[in-house]
């Protein structure tokens, strides 16, 4: 599990971490005023793509305690 990437409609560019925490890409939107959407489903505008590795703790920060063993 560990080896296969993790990309689906709501996660891109996921892994998980020997720790167990999925690390993943995360966006940051800005919800349109009425007058900017074009439609019902125009709600929000993409400012910013977060890469998983900047938006988590990085591994070696981890708390978990199986990664302290041996």
């Amino acid at each position: 599990m560990h080896r296969l990437p993790i990309q689906d409609q709501v996660v891109r560019n996921a892994k998980l971490r020997p720790d167990g925490r999925m690390v993943h890409d995360y966006y940051l939107f800005t919800v349109k005023s009425p007058q900017e959407s074009r439609g019902p489903w125009d709600l929000y505008k993409l400012d910013k793509v977060i890469p998983g590795d900047q938006a988590f703790k990085p591994l070696e920060a981890s708390a978990c305690p199986a990664l302290k063993k041996g």
